[in-house]
C-alpha cells in the first residue's frame, strides 16, 4: 500500500504486541474511532464485537482486506465500502462456542442452575434430572460451529441428527435439508441452532418451530438472537412446556427487566460463546497467516464478501 511494506492496521495494542516485527510490514493501531492514521491499509482488523456500522469509518480509506474477529457477518455487506474484501474469523471461535453450547446443554439437562440457587440457601434439592446421554439432538445448522458441537456431543453418547440448507450425505450418513425441519423437530429432545443470521433465517425459531418441538424439549441458541422470535420463545418457556439455553437474545443486551431472565427453565449467557482464552492466540495466528499470504502474493483465507 505504501510501496515499501505491507500496511496492517490493528484495533488495539494487545494485538500489536503479539505481532512479530518485520521490515516487510508496517503496523498501525486504529479502533475505527477518530481519524484514520493513514489513507490506506493492505489489511485492517476491526475491534471484536463491534457493530457493522462502525465500518462506515472506512469511507474515504483504501483497504485491501478487512479481517473480522467474528464468524458472523450479518449486516456487513450493507456498510462495507466498495472494493473492500471481507474475511471472517472461521476456525477462531468454533471450539469455544462448542464448549459453551455443551456446557449450557449439560447445565440445563442436569439442573445445575437450580443447584447454584439452592447453594445460597443451603437447600439440598436432590432428585433425578434428564441426562444428555441417549438424548436425540437436532443440529439446525451444520457449518463450523455445528460440526464442532457434533464432535463434542458424540462422546456423550447422544444421537445426533445434522441439518443444513440442503440435503446431502457424508461419511457419517445423511445430512438433512432444512426442508425436513418440521418432520425432524418432533423427533428430538434437544434442538441446537447454529445457523448464520440472514433474511432466510431471521425469525426461523418462531411459534410454529417451537410448537413442533416435543413437550419438555430444550432449545439451545448459539447463533444470533434475531434467529429466534423472543415473544414466541417467552410464551413456550413461561408455560413450562419447553426449556431454553441461550447465549444470544433479541434484543441484546437483554434489558435487566426483561421477563425472559426470570423464566424457570431458561438459562441465559451474555453472548460469550467465543469469548474464551482460546480466542486471542487463534486470532493472532489467523492475522499472521493472512499477512504471510499477502506477502507471498497469494489470496487470503476465509473471504466471505468481495
Amino acid at each position: 500500500m505504501n510501496g515499501t511494506a505491507l500496511r496492517v492496521c490493528l484495533p488495539d495494542q494487545k494485538l500489536l504486541d503479539a505481532m512479530e516485527p518485520s521490515a516487510e510490514v508496517e503496523f498501525l493501531v486504529w479502533d475505527l474511532t477518530g481519524p484514520a492514521p493513514a489513507d490506506g491499509f493492505d489489511l485492517l482488523v476491526p475491534p471484536y464485537m463491534g457493530r457493522p456500522d462502525a465500518l462506515a469509518a472506512l469511507d474515504g480509506v483504501t483497504v485491501g482486506l478487512v479481517q473480522s474477529q467474528s464468524i458472523g457477518y450479518d449486516g456487513v455487506a450493507d456498510v462495507l465500502p466498495s472494493g473492500c474484501v471481507f474475511a471472517n474469523a472461521a476456525d477462531v471461535h468454533e471450539t469455544s462456542t462448542a464448549e459453551l453450547a455443551l456446557g449450557i446443554m449439560i447445565a440445563s439437562q442436569r439442573g445445575i442452575p437450580e443447584f447454584v440457587r439452592n447453594q445460597s440457601s443451603g437447600a439440598w434439592g436432590a432428585g433425578q434430572r434428564p441426562s444428555l446421554a441417549d438424548r436425540r439432538v437436532l443440529l439446525v445448522g451444520y457449518g463450523g460451529v455445528g460440526k464442532a458441537i457434533e464432535a463434542r456431543l458424540l462422546p456423550f453418547e447422544t444421537h445426533v441428527t445434522r441439518m443444513a440448507s440442503r440435503e446431502r450425505d457424508d461419511e457419517r450418513g445423511r445430512i438433512y435439508g432444512v426442508d425436513s425441519l418440521y418432520e425432524q423437530l418432533p423427533l428430538h429432545e434437544i434442538v441446537v441452532v447454529t445457523v448464520p443470521l440472514s433474511e432466510a433465517t431471521r425469525g426461523l425459531v418462531d411459534a410454529r418451530f417451537l410448537a413442533a418441538m416435543p413437550d419438555g424439549a430444550l432449545l439451545v441458541n448459539v447463533a444470533r438472537g434475531p434467529v429466534a422470535d423472543t415473544e414466541a420463545l417467552l410464551r413456550e418457556t413461561s408455560s413450562g412446556r419447553l426449556r431454553a439455553a441461550l447465549d444470544v437474545t433479541d434484543p441484546e443486551p437483554l434489558p435487566a427487566d426483561h421477563p425472559l431472565w426470570t423464566v424457570s427453565g431458561v438459562l441465559i449467557t451474555p453472548h460469550v460463546g467465543g469469548a474464551s482464552s482460546a480466542m486471542f492466540p487463534r486470532m493472532v495466528r489467523l492475522i499472521k497467516k493472512q499477512i504471510s499470504l499477502m506477502l507471498a502474493g497469494e489470496k487470503p483465507v476465509n473471504v466471505v464478501l468481495g
